[in-house]
């Protein structure tokens, strides 16, 4: 396996340069297996007579209350383009998926056991971090086909604290590649600090600035294979395209805030009843 843990002075000098990092074999091919066979299991359990859709160009409207409670839940949402125009949907619930979250890191054990690692904790704390916790988490499955776009976009949007201090970490379950829609990054954006806010008030969700326009140009494509740990600093504007291949793209994604000296802010979309448990490294 590659280097997992403690970041080396170089890994921590690229990371802070463009702002994020792709860590190569930082999961095994039977961690990777155990995720994605629970999934599995959770999704032949699942009861597709709820339905949620989730979409990044159109939060304000699907935003509901399925949405905001998975802060503390496994739920599950769907793609937007799974369903015909009766309503029903057009293939299998496996193939009609877009993510579970947000709370798989803390109710599964294998999801459980993988976020609260060892070398999960000793990367954070190699960031700089003294007393983080895990904000949320999510299976995206990126389905062929139909795997949805996700927009340019900065973490620290979503999961705000003051001062900013969100880290997300993507793992790929299966290898992320142009065709099947990876990761893109503007490399050094995270210097530029935050654009904008997903804020929550009595009107719902929305953000408080428009969306600043980006050159394709701009954009790195981060194609990883599975088993690779992608690095995302909160303030870095990345998004990924539709997968119209017919391979899927499946990732587990968990994000990281920081407790110690920083405040989570009351107007984030999450509202939990019961704060997160830090992880030490041990």
């Amino acid at each position: 396996m590659g280097i997992v843990g403690n970041l080396s002075p170089e890994q921590l000098q690229s990371f802070n340069s463009q702002g994020f990092l792709v860590i190569e074999s930082f999961s095994s091919p039977e961690e990777l297996h155990a995720m994605m066979n629970r999934m599995d299991q959770l999704l032949n359990q699942f009861d597709c007579s709820t339905i949620s859709v989730f979409s990044t160009k159109n939060q304000k409207e699907l935003t509901d209350d399925h949405f905001y409670e998975s802060a503390e839940r496994v739920s599950f949402f769907f793609e937007e383009k799974a369903f015909n125009d009766d309503g029903n949907l057009r293939q299998s619930k496996q193939l009609s998926i877009n993510k579970v979250g947000h709370a798989l890191h803390e109710i599964e054990p294998v999801f459980k056991t993988f976020s609260r690692s060892e070398k999960i904790s000793s990367l954070l704390f190699s960031l700089g971090y003294k007393r983080p916790v895990l904000i949320q988490s999510m299976y995206i499955f990126k389905q062929p086909g139909i795997g949805g776009e996700v927009v340019p976009h900065q973490d620290n949007s979503f999961l705000y604290t003051e001062p900013s201090s969100c880290t997300g970490l993507w793992l790929a379950l299966e290898d992320a590649t142009i065709t099947n829609g990876c990761l893109w990054a503007i490399p050094g954006s995270h210097k530029n600090g935050l654009v904008r806010r997903f804020i929550r008030d009595e009107n719902g969700v929305h953000f408080d600035n428009p969306s600043p326009s980006y050159g394709h140009k701009d954009f790195m494509s981060i194609e990883v294979k599975a088993g690779s740990l992608v690095v995302l600093h909160g303030d870095l504007i990345h998004q990924s395209f539709e997968n119209q291949s017919s391979k899927s793209r499946h990732a587990f994604s968990i994000h990281a805030v920081e407790t110690d000296g920083c405040e989570w802010a009351q107007d984030n979309w999450i509202r939990r009843k019961v704060d997160p448990e830090p992880i030490y490294s041990s």
